[in-house]
């Protein structure tokens, strides 16, 4: 049982954007009661989306990763504890055991464990040279690695993360070739016009597609890879591989407490999951949408950003719902992306464009039932008032519903497409 003193502990089981976000905000919020930051990595918690972008491309210093400042938690008396984890939950003690040997017990629990990498059962997987991409750590060594530029490079990967740094390997001057099992890059996200879109800007900056590809092996010399074999044997010659097939949300710790599971943990729209005083927020969480009345797991930074503060406020009894409307970006070249939206209602549908495409510059929209669902602005002036992003998702929240050829047409101001306009 836990001691009368231990109802107000607050245990954060993750050391990412989510569990830093959420240790902020109880702070801010007024919680005066312990709360304990647990990180598997030595790092403080820092940002994802720069390890990609603008970290790895030297265009930002590591110290404006961190979420926060590393003095903040000692000055907000949130106790720190980096490379130490959860390694198992009791739910009917609210004790959870920790990766040093020791047990804490807890009033509430935010599960903030995020994701995994996923890997290829690949013969040569384990050379050298050959990566997946997902931490600081990762960053650092590819950015070594690629910096020079003059390598040979094989992403293997359509996805966000895999486009992104084929951009970033090719900007260094690496000569780059990415496989993918879709038919066009990114189809499956935003559809194939956007998909070639994506493409032609890739093949441009000189990045070769396979597609649809396989690797079959990957092979090399003295531990260290000199190529990828595809599946239909071509060899292609390899200084670095990089494996960015996607990621599994990390819920082994819940699945095996006994919590509800699917395709993450479940929770509730205040992100409680089915055992009382356990929150999930992040990448690992499949939360209930306000907005659609389904289920969501998003893996982009927003996500995880608005969840933290959702998940402290509900742990401390606060009426606080995860209701934002979901936004990702990407940097690729120069193309510069943003999107707001529900990429599921979006599915299937043809977006509207408002711009040009081939001058790098448009607004696309997605509609189902002449409702836009999801928005995407590419290089469109941020000096544009509203913003293209204030407006998708104004349209969004709105659910009126607006005729295509109005979205499309460019003298139609933005703020003129807004139910009160």
């Amino acid at each position: 049982m836990a001691a009368e003193n231990d109802a107000g502990r607050i245990v954060i089981a993750g050391g990412g954007l989510a569990g830093a976000t959420a240790a902020q905000t109880l702070r801010s919020e007024g919680h005066t009661g312990p709360v304990i930051l647990l990180g598997m990595e030595k790092h403080i918690p820092y940002l994802r989306p720069p390890l990609s972008k603008e970290y790895l491309l030297g265009k930002a210093a590591e110290d404006t990763v961190p979420v926060v400042p590393e003095g903040w938690y000692g000055e907000n008396d949130v106790d720190l504890r980096l490379g130490v984890s959860v390694t198992g939950i009791h739910p009917d003690a609210r004790s959870v055991d920790l990766s040093d040997g020791t047990s804490l017990h807890y009033g509430s629990l935010l599960l903030a464990t995020g994701a995994t990498p996923r890997r290829l059962t690949l013969a040569g997987s384990e050379l050298s040279g050959v990566s997946t991409f997902r931490t600081l750590d990762d960053s650092r060594r590819l950015r070594l690695s690629l910096g020079a530029g003059g390598k040979n490079v094989v992403m293997i990967g359509s996805g966000w993360i895999g486009m992104e740094l084929a951009a970033a390997a090719a900007t260094y001057g690496n000569k780059v070739t990415l496989l993918g099992l879709e038919d066009i890059p990114l189809a499956a996200a935003i559809g194939p016009d956007l998909g070639r879109f994506f493409r032609s800007l890739h093949e441009a900056n000189g990045v070769s597609f396979r597609l649809p590809a396989s690797a079959r092996e990957i092979i090399g010399e003295a531990g260290t890879v000199t190529g990828v074999v595809t599946d239909s044997g071509e060899l292609l010659r390899a200084d670095v591989v990089i494996i960015a097939v996607g990621v599994d949300p990390g819920a082994q710790l819940a699945r095996g407490a006994g919590l509800e599971m699917d395709n993450g943990i479940l929770t509730d729209a205040s992100l409680r999951t089915s055992a009382p005083g356990i929150f999930a927020a992040g990448d690992v969480a499949n939360a209930l949408h306000p907005f659609t009345g389904e289920h969501h797991r998003s893996e982009h930074w927003s996500n995880a950003l608005n969840g933290g503060k959702v998940a402290a406020k509900a742990m401390l009894g606060q009426d606080a719902t995860h209701s934002t409307i979901p936004y990702f970006y990407t940097d690729q070249f120069d193309v510069s992306m943003e999107y707001s939206g529900f990429p599921t209602l979006a599915e299937g549908a043809v977006p509207v464009i408002r711009g040009s495409l081939e001058r790098k510059e448009f607004i696309a929209f997605w509609q189902r039932d002449s409702r836009v669902v999801a928005g995407m602005s590419v290089n469109w002036p941020r000096k544009a008032r509203p913003g293209a992003q204030k407006t998708i998702k104004a349209l969004i929240s709105a659910r009126t519903p607006v005729r295509p050829e109005r979205l499309a047409d460019g003298s139609v101001g933005l703020d003129q497409l807004l139910p009160e306009a």
